[in-house]
């Protein structure tokens, strides 16, 4: 339905959208995932040219919709979008929000109009409330007949702007219930959100979206459980990371540890718990050769619960936990405290991985 070629958009000297391709075939939904600010909201804008492309080319069914020549109200017209502060019409009543598109776009009669607008509200659940206008309707309820009359101007897509963002979070199942239902429908939708479980269960692909570009697009198990790019597998399982470069043996110890017990605070850490993986560090440190130099890297996943630890030797290829002369009171101190330890040896460097989980 829609092929994206090199878009580009530029705001002066913010470059927000750096190298976006992509193909958007009929029946997907796919939920656009990232950091805030790495353009996902502006690639929708762009879609339907709310917010023209700085350059780059957007095809609907093989028509280039940024050609002087291109009937862009037409073509605009098959694409529907729900922003995240609905956008009704307050001074409309909720059935005028829901004709008034059909009756000005689609040419229908007041009462075609009307019964189609009955039909979609009942099936958003607030058929009850035709009559009534937004001020008198929760957020919830407000977001559902956006929807609605998105749905009343017949769009092949519907462009999803962090639907649920402006939402109480008792309202947030109500909204993604309805986007769930026109998903098994097979509605065409691009949903711009932050709500994760929502976008594994209800996706048939993720676009992760990074550095101006789709930085990975794949089938929710690919992103979600096994992500190609570090920058994905950081995002999904919210990583937060601790690094430290020992260059000899002669390293600032205090400094270290100041540094990990500040990490480990700023994510709440117990007392205990942080104690505990500034051993394991120490006692690994104790078995390690340090000539040649340490890298440190201490993963906290916000997901899992747990802190993955890498240690790197790299003047050092054979093994360091199996070596005849290793420090045996370290070693089981390490393993006591760890959920698990191993060791991989690559040319050139030997490379240790704990694995703790703080109580």
């Amino acid at each position: 339905m829609i092929t994206v070629n090199h878009l580009q958009k530029k705001y002066d000297t913010l470059t927000v959208l750096r190298d976006v391709s992509t193909t958007i075939n009929k029946g997907d939904v796919i939920s656009i995932i990232g950091p805030s600010g790495t353009g996902k909201s502006t690639f929708l804008r762009c879609l339907n040219l709310l917010d023209p492309p700085t350059s780059g080319t957007i095809e609907i069914d093989g028509e280039n919709i940024l050609s002087p020549k291109a009937d862009v109200p037409r073509l605009r017209r098959k694409m529907g979008m729900v922003f995240q502060s609905f956008n009704l019409f307050e001074h409309l009543s909720v059935m005028d929000n829901l004709t008034i598109g059909q009756i000005k776009l689609l040419k229908r009669s007041k009462p075609e109009a009307e019964k189609r607008a009955i039909e979609l509200l009942k099936m958003v659940g607030l058929a009850e409330k035709a009559h009534v206008y937004p001020s008198q309707l929760s957020g919830g309820q407000k977001q559902r007949v956006a929807i609605a009359r998105c749905l009343s101007v017949e769009p092949e897509i519907i462009l999803f702007d962090e639907p649920t963002s402006a939402l109480d979070p008792t309202m947030v199942s109500e909204v993604l219930g309805v986007i769930r239902d026109l998903a098994a429908k097979g509605m065409t939708m691009a949903i711009v959100t932050h709500e994760m479980s929502f976008a594994r269960d209800v996706s048939t692909r993720i676009f992760y979206m990074d550095e101006g570009i789709i930085y990975e697009d794949g089938t929710p198990e690919e992103i979600f459980t096994h992500p190609k790019k570090e920058k994905t597998r950081f995002f999904i399982n919210r990583i937060k990371c601790f690094e430290y470069k020992i260059a000899n043996r002669d390293y600032d110890l205090y400094e270290l540890n100041s540094l990990m017990y500040a990490f480990f605070a700023k994510h709440f850490f117990s007392k205990e718990a942080s104690n505990k993986l500034v051993l394991i560090v120490e006692e690994l440190l104790q078995i390690m050769p340090i000539d040649g130099g340490v890298d440190i890297v201490l993963e906290f996943s916000e997901k899992e619960k747990s802190v993955q630890g890498i240690l790197t030797q790299h003047q050092c290829s054979k093994s360091i936990i199996n070596h005849q002369g290793v420090d045996k009171l370290s070693l089981s101190i390490i393993k006591n405290m760890s959920s698990s330890i191993t060791e991989e040896i690559g040319e050139g460097q030997t490379q240790i991985r704990f694995t703790f989980v703080p109580q």
